[in-house]
C-alpha cells in the first residue's frame, strides 16, 4: 500500500469564515497522512448510516437518510420501491451518499465526513447474493424485510469521492482508487489510547508538538486523532489555537502497535531537543 505527504486544497471546505490559526515556525518532521481515498474508506468503514441524494422524475435533488453495507467498499442499500428515493434510483440511476464520521470536535465542520458518488445497479446472480450478505451484516435488522418484493438493493458504483477532513483538510479521489484503498486498522480502535494520551502524558505530546510538529512554542497539545500513518495534535500557543500532524516512520499494521510507535516519537522528540 502507498501513502503520502497531505496536501492542503483549499476550496469550499474552507469557506472563509473558519477559524484562523498561526503557521508552523519551524519544518515538521514528517507529516504523512492517509490518502484521500484511505481516508473515506475509514470513514464509511465506520458506520452503515448516511444521506443519499437521488433525482426526482422531475430532475429535483432528494436527500434520504439510508442506511447500507459495503461490497469491496461500494454502498449496498436495500430501499422500498415505495419509498421516493427508490422510484428515483428506478427512473435515474445517478446518486451520492454523504457519511459523516463520529464526532471528535465541538464545531461540527470541524469533524470528517465524505461524499460518494456515481451510479446504481441492480446487482445480479453471485454479486446479489454477496450484496444481501453484506448489508444484513451491517444491518441486521434487513433480515427481516430484504427478500420482500417491494425492496431492491442496490449497489453504489463509485465514480468519485470528496472527503473533506475539517477546516483546511479535504480533497477528491477517483472511483477506482478509492476501491484499491483499505480502511485504516489504527483509527477505528485508537479512541482508548487516544484518551490515555491526553490523560497521561500530556507533557509527551507537547514536547513531540514542539520538537517535531513544527511548534516550538506549544505550550499545551492534545490528540485529535491516530491512525496508521501518526497522530493529529492540536496546539495552544501564545500566536492561538493550530493544529499539526506527527508521523511515524513506517506505517502501522495493528492497534496493538501504537504504544511502541508513540514512545519512539517521544524518544525522537526528547533528541531532538
Amino acid at each position: 500500500m502507498t501513502y503520502r505527504a497531505a496536501m492542503a486544497t483549499r476550496d469550499h471546505g474552507d469557506p472563509g469564515d473558519a477559524p484562523s490559526v498561526p503557521p508552523p515556525l519551524t519544518s515538521i518532521a514528517n507529516s504523512t497522512r492517509p490518502s484521500a481515498a484511505e481516508e473515506a474508506r475509514t470513514i464509511v468503514a465506520s458506520t452503515n448510516t448516511g444521506t443519499l441524494a437521488s433525482l426526482t422524475e422531475s430532475g429535483d435533488p432528494w436527500a434520504s437518510f439510508v442506511t447500507y453495507g459495503l461490497l469491496d467498499g461500494a454502498p449496498v442499500l436495500c430501499v422500498s420501491n415505495m419509498a421516493e428515493h427508490g422510484r428515483n434510483l428506478a427512473g435515474d440511476p445517478r446518486a451520492s451518499i454523504a457519511i459523516v464520521a463520529a464526532a471528535t470536535e465541538s464545531d461540527p465542520l470541524a469533524n470528517a465526513r465524505v461524499t460518494l458518488a456515481g451510479v446504481v445497479e441492480k446487482p445480479t446472480d453471485a454479486e446479489r447474493d454477496a450484496a444481501r450478505d453484506a448489508h444484513i451484516a451491517a444491518v441486521p435488522a434487513a433480515k427481516y424485510y430484504v427478500d420482500y418484493s417491494d425492496f431492491a438493493l442496490w449497489v453504489l458504483r463509485v465514480q468519485r469521492v470528496r472527503w473533506v477532513g475539517g477546516y483546511g483538510r479535504m480533497d477528491s479521489a477517483a472511483g477506482q482508487d478509492y476501491s484499491l484503498a483499505e480502511p485504516d486498522p489504527v483509527a477505528p480502535h485508537a479512541g482508548g489510547a487516544i484518551a490515555h494520551l491526553n490523560a497521561d502524558h500530556a507533557a509527551s505530546l507537547a514536547l513531540i508538538a514542539r520538537a517535531l510538529g513544527g511548534y516550538p512554542d506549544t505550550d499545551t497539545a492534545v490528540c485529535t486523532g491516530a491512525d496508521r500513518y501518526g497522530l493529529d495534535l492540536k496546539v495552544t500557543t501564545p500566536r492561538g489555537v493550530a493544529y499539526t500532524r506527527i508521523g511515524y516512520p513506517e506505517p502501522l499494521h495493528a492497534p496493538d502497535e501504537m504504544r511502541a510507535a508513540t514512545v519512539d516519537l517521544v524518544n525522537r522528540a526528547r533528541a531532538a531537543g
